[in-house]
């Protein structure tokens, strides 16, 4: 059984664990926000509560990673830049690995080491490049090394669309399409680069017309689409998995919350967010099972009590486990 329309055919299994995964993304933030947020009020410090430092969080564009990461496998690659749980989440980082990570846990994917910025499970091939187009040389390298292997492994950068305008982005694109690799390119376009507007700061209308000046495919999805955006996601991995080269692909998404939290977003009109919510894509895709007959109030129901297990457990997991101690500190840093 499968959701067929005009545009794309999406299998019913298929469906459903993008709906659980998009919940599981989006749960894990609300409850990350709570987290984050103690012993930070009533001003707001940085470096104070159980997950000091700075926090970005992917509330709203919970479709870029589904949308992809339905047609990956666990030998594909996936780089993220600094707004990274809803990647890892879908490309299947283990959740309290990651969540102790966050927390500075012993526990964690790096021992507590490198925190929500430099999340890397290579079990899943997925690692965290920090910031801005940093993680996009690492996946040109994993497709380079795929290609050189003769593997059919694809590999997946996230990037922000301020990012597009980044050196590092050019650079690998060009290599990349030189070279026919296997990469492809999502560019989250969330409408603010930290604080400046895409239409202050980007002289095209959207990133995937830039394809073209590298002889590579380009494709543009709207309206946080997580359909439209499985469909363009197929083809640009079967593309790649071909051997016929690099995608670039742009999604229109909402940014529900600020750059970082605290941050008090006197850059955008605040009444738009409750718009941006309004067209909140897990709701759409809610209704959307329904109507079509795919999954009952129910099994829907069921899909998000085993989502939301999933997370209560991982921040269970990470608040039990124990800070590294002092004399650990540079253990796994410095080779012996």
């Amino acid at each position: 059984m499968a959701l067929t329309s005009e545009k794309v055919t999406i299998p019913v299994e298929k469906l459903k664990w993008m709906y659980e995964t998009m919940v599981k993304s989006r749960y894990f933030e609300d409850t990350m926000v709570e987290a984050y947020n103690e012993g930070k009020q009533p001003v707001f410090n940085i470096g104070a509560g159980p997950v000091p430092g700075e926090m970005h969080l992917s509330t709203g564009q919970e479709p870029a990673a589904v949308g992809i990461c339905a047609h990956l496998q666990k030998e594909d690659t996936v780089t993220s830049p600094h707004r990274p749980h809803h990647h890892a989440i879908a490309k299947g980082v283990d959740l309290k690995r990651m969540t102790a990570e966050m927390f500075g846990k012993v526990t964690g994917l790096g021992k507590g080491k490198g925190g929500h910025m430099h999340l890397f499970d290579p079990d899943v091939k997925f690692s965290c490049g920090g910031i801005i187009a940093a993680g996009i040389p690492h996946a040109v390298g994993a497709a380079l090394a795929a290609k050189k292997k003769g593997k059919d492994w694809v590999a997946v950068t996230f990037v922000g669309e301020g990012a597009a305008n980044a050196g590092g982005f050019h650079e690998s694109l060009n290599l990349a399409a030189v070279w026919k690799l296997p990469l492809i390119v999502v560019v989250e376009d969330n409408a603010y680069g930290i604080s400046v507007s895409k239409r202050d700061s980007t002289a095209v209308e959207s990133n995937d017309k830039r394809a073209a000046a590298y002889g590579i495919a380009g494709a543009y999805v709207a309206n946080n689409d997580p359909l439209e955006m499985y469909r363009v996601s197929e083809e640009a991995v079967k593309r790649a998995r071909s051997g016929a080269g690099p995608t670039i692909i742009e999604i229109e998404t909402h940014r529900h919350l600020g750059h970082f939290q605290g941050d008090p977003e006197l850059y955008r009109d605040m009444e738009e967010v409750p718009g941006l919510r309004k067209l909140d894509p897990i709701m759409k895709l809610r209704e959307l099972m329904i109507v079509e007959g795919i999954a009952t109030e129910e099994e829907i129901e069921s899909l998000e009590t085993t989502a939301k297990k999933e997370v209560d457990e991982a921040y269970a997991f990470a608040r039990e486990s124990e800070y590294p101690k002092p004399e650990e500190a540079l253990e796994d840093v410095f080779s012996k």
